[in-house]
């Protein structure tokens, strides 16, 4: 049985193992245990993991501006993909963030990454072609 709960700072290093060997996604330093433990603090009851055997298979991160959702990184085990366990994470955030006025959400995909793309837009999400992406780092760390 899979079992859906709250992201807790506890579940750091299985939630990094996991992201680590997820195929099309890009990590920062702004992933380290402390900004996510920031993170999580600033955007409570958001973020969520899927737990089968005490193990983390799948877990999504998520925040809010106020406004809007921002989904960061989501991923499921490769052995437990295609059960609709990333569905139902993203069922969990998309509640949430509901529950607390929000109704519109954003996420960010690599352009190389079809494969999420496709999950993505088959649960109903579309792209912005409209808009560009621009970032600025006030740090002198170009990996934040």
């Amino acid at each position: 049985m899979i079992q859906y709960r709250e992201m807790e700072i506890s579940d750091y290093q299985g939630v990094i193992n996991l992201w680590t060997t997820s195929d099309g996604m890009t990590l920062r330093d702004a992933d380290s245990q402390e900004n996510i433990n920031m993170y999580l603090q600033r955007n409570q009851g958001l973020s969520f993991v899927a737990i089968h055997n005490s193990q983390i298979i799948g877990a999504v991160l998520v925040g809010t501006d106020g406004r809007r959702g921002y989904l960061q990184h989501l991923s499921v085990s490769s052995d437990y993909q295609s059960r609709g366990i990333g569905q139902k994470l993203v069922d969990h955030v998309i509640s949430a963030l509901s529950n607390i006025g929000i109704s519109k959400t954003h996420l960010f995909v690599n352009n190389t990454n079809e494969k999420a793309q496709h999950f993505y837009q088959k649960m109903g999400w579309f792209p912005r072609d409209e808009v560009r992406m621009f970032s600025y780092n006030s740090s002198t760390n170009s990996d934040v």
